[in-house]
Formats: C-alpha cells, sequence, structure tokens
C-alpha cells in the first residue's frame, strides 16, 4: 500500500474545467481515382472535432504520488500531456507550482544521430543544466542507466530500453517540483523497472510530487496516495488510491457486463467446446490461503476425443505470471461427447504479491493444434500480503545460517 502521509494543502497542480478536442479532416477515398480527383476538392473536405477530454478538474498537493488511470484512449495520456505543455487546452485552465519534469514519450529531447554521451549533454541542457553541472554528474547517470559500454555508440543503434534508461537516469538528476510519467517505463526491463520504482521511494521521502499514469494496479496501491480514473474523456472518481485501483480492475474486466458484443469478442476459439460457470475458491487470498483454486464447467457441442482445458493467470498490466494444461500436469485428455458437462479444477500455490490478478482459461483439441475457446479475462482474485516485495511474485521464502 502507499505509505500515508500529510501533504501540504497547497494544490501545486491544478487543473480547473479542461477540455481538449482535436480537428480531424473527415474524407473518405475508396479508390485510386477519388484520391487523384480529391486533390482538386480540396475545398469540399469536411472536418471533425474528437473530444479527447471533457470538463476535467483536478487539484494534486504538494509530495502527493497521484496515479492517471484509465483504460487505453480514455484520455489520460492527453491529460499529461497538457500538464507538461506539450498540448494546449481548448478551454480550462492549468497551473504548476515549480520546477515540472516530463518524461512521457520515448525519444523526446534525444537525437537518433548523436551519441548516448552527446545525448545526456543534450538533454540535459534541454532542463536547465550547464555543461559543467552535467559534467559532474554524467558518471552517476551512465551507472544509473547502465550502459557503461555503450555511451559512444549513436542512439539509433539503441534498443527501446536502452533508450527508456538513458532518458530516465537523465530525469531522476533533474531534481524536479514535480515529474509526469507516462507508461513509457514499461518499456524497461524488470530489473530497470524496480530500479525506478526504488527511486520513486526516495521522491516521496523527499516531497517531491509524481503524476503516473500506468495500466499497473501494483505499483498504484503500492506508490500512489490517491487517483483519479477517467473513462470515455471524463472524470468518474478521484479518490484513495487503493479504491480507484479496483474501480479500473472492475472497469477493465468488465465481468457483470451484459454486452452481447464484449462477450463474444473476449472468447474466441471453435467452439466445439465451451467453458462456462468459473469460480474461485475465495475472492481475496492473504498469506493465510496457501493456495488459488479455481475451476469451470465444460460443455461439449460436438465428439471431441481429446480435450485438454489450461489456463493462464497474468496481472492487470498485461504481465503473464503462469499457465498449464491437464497434459503438462500429466494427464489424459479428455474425452468428450456431444452434450456432456464436465467441471475441471485447477489448484496453484499462492505465490503472488499484493495485486489483481486474471484468470483466463482455455480448451484445447487435436494434439494441441486447435483451439476450442479462450476466455480472455474470465475471472479476477486480489491478493495481499502483508510483506512487500516489488516483483512479480512473493512465494514464502526459508532462510538460515550454518557456522
Amino acid at each position: 500500500m502507499a505509505e500515508r502521509k500529510k501533504h501540504e494543502s497547497t494544490a501545486v497542480v491544478s487543473v480547473k474545467n479542461v477540455s481538449k478536442s482535436f480537428v480531424l479532416p473527415h474524407e473518405k477515398k475508396t479508390s485510386i481515382k477519388q484520391a487523384f480527383t480529391g486533390m482538386l476538392r480540396s475545398h469540399r473536405r469536411g472536418f471533425e472535432h474528437q473530444q479527447a477530454l471533457k470538463n476535467i478538474s483536478l487539484e494534486i498537493k504538494k509530495g502527493e504520488f497521484f496515479g492517471i488511470l484509465g483504460r487505453n484512449g480514455s484520455g489520460k495520456s492527453t491529460l499529461l500531456k497538457i500538464l507538461a505543455g506539450i498540448y494546449q487546452p481548448t478551454s480550462g485552465s492549468v497551473r504548476i507550482e515549480g520546477k515540472l519534469v516530463p518524461f512521457i514519450e520515448l525519444g523526446v529531447g534525444f537525437n537518433p544521430e548523436l551519441t548516448g554521451r552527446e545525448n545526456v549533454y543534450l538533454n540535459g541542457a534541454l532542463l536547465g543544466f550547464t555543461r559543467a553541472e552535467i559534467a559532474d554528474m554524467y558518471d552517476d547517470i551512465v551507472a544509473f542507466a547502465e550502459l557503461e559500454r555503450f555511451m559512444d555508440q549513436k542512439l539509433k543503434n539503441y534498443s527501446s530500453g536502452m533508450q527508456v534508461r538513458l532518458a530516465f537516469s537523465v530525469a531522476t538528476r533533474a531534481q524536479a517540483d514535480v515529474l509526469l510519467i507516462d507508461e513509457v517505463l514499461a518499456v524497461g526491463d524488470a530489473d530497470f523497472q524496480k530500479k525506478c520504482f526504488d527511486y520513486f521511494r526516495k521522491l516521496k521521502a523527499s516531497n517531491t510530487t509524481v503524476v503516473f499514469v500506468t495500466h499497473d494496479m501494483n505499483a498504484v496501491r503500492e506508490y500512489c496516495d490517491r487517483a483519479v480514473l477517467i473513462e470515455d474523456s471524463e472524470v468518474v472518481e478521484i479518490g484513495r488510491a487503493s479504491k480507484i485501483a479496483s474501480m479500473y480492475t472492475k472497469m477493465f474486466i468488465n465481468q457483470d457486463s451484459d454486452d452481447e458484443e464484449q462477450t463474444k469478442n473476449s472468447r474466441w476459439g471453435t467452439k466445439v467446446v465451451t467453458m462456462d460457470n468459473i469460480k474461485t475458491s475465495a475472492k481475496r487470498y492473504t498469506d493465510t490461503h496457501p493456495t488459488v483454486s479455481f475451476s469451470y464447467t465444460l460443455i461439449a457441442h460436438e465428439d471431441v476425443p481429446d480435450a485438454v482445458p489450461g489456463f493462464m493467470i497474468k496481472s492487470t498490466a498485461e504481465q503473464h505470471i503462469l499457465g498449464t494444461n491437464s497434459v503438462i500436469l500429466k494427464h489424459e485428455p479428455l474425452k468428450m461427447k456431444a452434450g456432456d458437462k464436465i467441471t475441471v479444477s485447477f489448484e496453484v500455490p499462492n505465490v503472488f504479491n499484493t495485486g489483481t490478478y486474471v484468470i483466463e482459461p482455455a480448451v484445447i483439441y487435436k494434439n494441441g493444434t486447435e483451439v476450442a475457446e479462450w476466455w480472455e479475462e474470465a475471472k479476477t482474485f486480489d491478493v495481499f500480503k502483508e510483506m512487500k516485495t516489488p516483483y512479480l511474485i512473493n512465494p514464502p521464502v526459508t532462510f538460515s545460517v550454518k557456522e
């Protein structure tokens, strides 16, 4: 859980009635002829207004870690870019107190034709540092990024993960009053993400304000004090981070939806065998639960001599945690006749860290070459562990010393 502490009452980020619309050309060309004749009829082209944000208002206090949550296309990244000054609001106002440093788009402020070393000096200058100041901090920047052997190579030869490491390492030296972070950190590898989150802990201790866009609900619960949930370009709710994270998860999974089209889209396969009635043994698992178990029913619509049930468990950030099937577990495939209903159960050790997890059951056949049905985002469960770690799993660990 995020550390709860008192923050100064004065808002350092204030957003009042902000709306943002984009003007998009609206023209449909269905043939080469239309494409060419369209150049001669440009005055007939129409435009449409796409509203990305609608009347957004919020305040963030000094020292807060504040999460911005929402599904893809909800408007959260647009809001972050308005805070950064990349976009101007169509209406409304934004006020930022203190030095703001955005870390929201990969490659911004970097030149791919320059070396890593040259880009450190370039980006540092954009952040307001003198050349002498950059020289003093250069070794620390490179060490944090773990790119010592690559600094004299051109940036265009870096992987996206290497670019993120270098950019974030420079940003950590900016001594920001307000730091804006988008999902770009997800490009980095697991070890570097851990290093970044360790840095976040230091920021919390130093009373830096951080505005954080992410799909990782574990990070929201661990670091954020409050959060806002945005859906269809509007604020759904602002409140305690753990509450907003739970609201996002329910929206993400949308288990209670009656929309037939969505249900259809979340299940795919040949449908010779389908699944129903997925249940977990608990809604919330703690240290007192040694295992996580769940079951679901297979329904055969045709004769299938080799049905193989299985599952995958992933985080709400789309990280695949584990998965298996009955054949891997050394069971024979199920012989099903049309009309048969069979309930299958799985039990896995509770190695999960604090957070929300998604179960995706599946059934395959024809020696694993065909998917009868894959049920995306079928069920969620929550885990709460007393001991916190920054890793995906949190199994019991024993320690001993021998002299």
